[in-house]
């Protein structure tokens, strides 16, 4: 059931999608270590990479040589999109991944991301700038539209292959949805049929129940996890776990899962210094502690420590609980 991405074999399509301010080093390698085909990085501004301004460039530094990461690029010029793949080839990566599919206003705005599916021949020249640029699999994300009135994701699919990409992301909804209603899985399917390179299906997938349904619906060749990683970055090897029949994961409990958190919040601190770190690991905390439901009053403990020695006292009261059972739609 797995295909080739390079001289890569992906025998289990269960990747991690690029989430900005949550895919950073740390949690990209607490997730691989619970086992992902992939893993993407956050997204890096190709302009913003090639001028060196602070904390584009660190990101593509910092994990791109590892083994199974994909590192996303974007842009609206051919120019540094192809200068900027180059760059991030010679600092090791193994795919490069352009983003398409961002529907966030500050890079809409810029005509990029899911901008450039209003302008389907412009999005050519960047694919095929970038993949002609590099040696390596490039891949694509996007989505199925600009709006429900333009769902040309087959066609920008096609040119995509044509182009030289070896591999499509798509998310089940337009641009103008952002992140509301629920992800059309099977609109992805006529993707599928535009195509001969795999189609990996995305949005509300968060367990094997909803990565099921996306895989029959979409009839695609892997699925891509976002949300649902969310203070479970063992999410990925129990869906393919059920999918793939691959090992699954020991998920820890208790004194275990007290563990994992403190070696997270440690990793964070490190990757970025205490100030930025302890800010950064909130979201991250806040998530673990839904998980075994922390009683509010020592949730706020936990959030607004600003001393690293007192968030990690506080972690045992407030993680050493069991697990709240949840419906893989109230895990979204």
């Amino acid at each position: 059931m797995g295909f080739d991405l390079g001289d890569r074999h992906i025998a289990s399509p269960v990747f991690l999608a690029p989430l900005a301010g949550i895919t950073d080093l740390p949690f990209r390698t607490l997730v691989s270590r619970f086992g992902a085909g992939l893993v993407v990085s956050e997204m890096i501004a190709s302009g913003e990479f090639l001028t060196a301004r602070p904390g584009t460039r660190e990101k593509a530094e910092l994990g791109a040589a590892i083994d199974n990461t994909s590192v996303q690029i974007a842009g609206r010029e051919p120019g540094p999109m192809a200068e900027a793949a180059r760059m991030v080839a010679d600092m090791g990566a193994k795919v490069i991944d352009i983003n398409m599919g961002c529907p966030a206003k500050k890079v809409t705005g810029g005509y990029s991301g899911s901008a450039l599916m209003r302008d389907p021949d412009h999005a050519l020249r960047l694919i095929e700038a970038v993949a002609g640029a590099v040696d390596l699999p490039v891949t694509l994300k996007t989505r199925l539209g600009w709006d429900d009135d333009a769902r040309n994701a087959p066609d920008l699919a096609r040119m995509a292959e044509g182009a030289g990409v070896r591999m499509v992301v798509i998310h089940g909804r337009t641009r103008c949805q952002f992140y509301k209603g629920r992800a059309d899985w099977e609109a992805i399917r006529a993707v599928r049929d535009a195509v001969t390179i795999p189609v990996i299906a995305n949005g509300d997938i968060v367990g094997g129940a909803s990565a099921l349904t996306a895989l029959k619906l979409s009839g695609a060749a892997g699925v891509m996890v976002g949300r649902g990683s969310h203070g479970a970055p063992w999410r990925l090897a129990e869906i393919s776990a059920k999918i793939y029949g691959t090992p699954a994961p020991v998920v820890p409990e208790g004194p275990d899962f007290v563990r994992l958190v403190a070696d997270h919040h440690e990793a964070m601190l490190s990757f970025y210094g205490v100030d930025l770190g302890t800010r950064v690991a909130r979201k991250h905390l806040g998530w673990y502690m839904d998980r075994v439901a922390t009683p509010p009053a020592l949730r706020r403990q936990v959030l607004t420590a600003l001393a690293p020695e007192a968030v990690r006292t506080l972690l045992s009261d407030a993680l050493d609980r069991p697990p709240v059972a949840r419906s893989e739609r109230l895990a979204a």
